[in-house]
C-alpha cells in the first residue's frame, strides 16, 4: 500500500485493487506539486464539504468515473451534479471491491459557497480505510476528542491527522491525539498552506518521537510506503 501526499489534508492511497484519492484540494491548493487533471483514481473520498477539502472532487470523480464516497448530504449534493455516488453516515461502513471504509465521528463543521447562503453538507466525518490487511485513518478536520481511543482499537498502521490548530487540533492536542490512537505511524496534515495555519511539521515528529510515536511529516509529492 502505497500513500502519496499533496499538500494539505489531500492524499493518494494505492492498494492493491484501487487508487483511493483522498479530501481532494489542488488547483487552489499554493502547496500542491500537481493539478487536477493529472490525477487518476477510482475512488474519491471526501471527509467533509469545505472545499480545501472537496474543491476538485466533482472535475475527478467525473473525469474518472470514480465513486465519490462521503456522508449522506456531500453525496446527494455531487450526485446532483452529475458525479457517481455512495452515501454513508457517521457509525456506518461499507464492503468495496479495494476494502471497508467506515465513517467516523470529527468534531468540525461541513458547508460548501460559504458566504450569505452557504450550502451546510450534513456532518464532518473520519475516513477509517481497511485494505490490504492494513488499517489508515484520516481524520479530516477535527478537535481532540475522547472517543479517538476507540478508533485506535481498530489497531493502526497509519493514522493522518491536522495540526494547524485555528480551525482544527493544534500540535499538543495532536500529540494527545496520537496517545488514544497509537498508530504505527502518523502523518501530520491541515498545516503550512496558509500563515493562519502555520506549524512546524519537524518539530512536531521531534515532540511525537520523545512521547514515543513515530511521525513523519511528509512534504507535498512524498510517499509513504505502508
Amino acid at each position: 500500500m502505497k500513500l502519496t501526499y499533496f499538500g494539505h489534508s489531500c492524499f493518494l492511497l494505492e492498494t492493491g485493487k484501487a487508487r483511493l484519492l483522498l479530501d481532494p484540494f489542488l488547483n487552489g491548493n499554493p502547496t500542491s506539486p500537481i493539478k487536477a487533471a493529472q490525477v487518476k483514481c477510482d475512488y474519491v473520498l471526501l471527509s467533509h464539504g469545505h472545499e480545501d477539502h472537496s474543491g476538485d472532487a466533482l472535475e475527478i470523480a467525473k473525469r474518472c468515473n470514480a465513486t465519490l464516497i462521503a456522508n449522506y448530504e456531500i453525496a446527494e449534493y455531487f450526485g446532483a451534479k452529475g458525479a457517481k455516488t455512495h452515501g454513508m453516515n457517521p457509525g456506518g461502513g461499507f464492503n468495496f471491491p479495494f476494502g471497508r471504509v467506515k465513517l467516523t465521528l470529527a468534531h468540525h463543521t461541513s458547508s460548501v459557497e460559504a458566504g450569505l447562503h452557504p450550502v451546510y453538507l450534513g456532518v464532518p466525518c473520519g475516513l477509517l480505510i481497511s485494505a490490504d490487511g492494513r488499517n489508515l485513518y484520516h481524520a479530516g478536520d477535527t478537535a481532540l476528542f475522547l472517543d479517538m481511543q476507540l478508533i485506535g482499537r481498530a489497531g493502526l498502521d497509519a493514522a493522518l491527522i491536522p495540526i494547524g490548530d485555528n480551525f482544527t487540533m493544534g500540535p499538543d492536542d495532536a500529540l494527545t491525539a496520537l496517545d488514544f490512537l497509537k498508530p504505527k505511524v502518523a502523518v501530520p496534515i491541515h498545516y503550512n498552506t496558509w500563515p493562519v495555519i502555520a506549524q512546524d511539521g519537524a518539530a512536531f515528529a521531534a515532540r511525537a518521537a520523545q512521547a514515543g510515536h513515530t511521525v513523519r511529516a511528509l512534504t507535498p509529492g512524498e510517499a509513504l510506503e505502508l
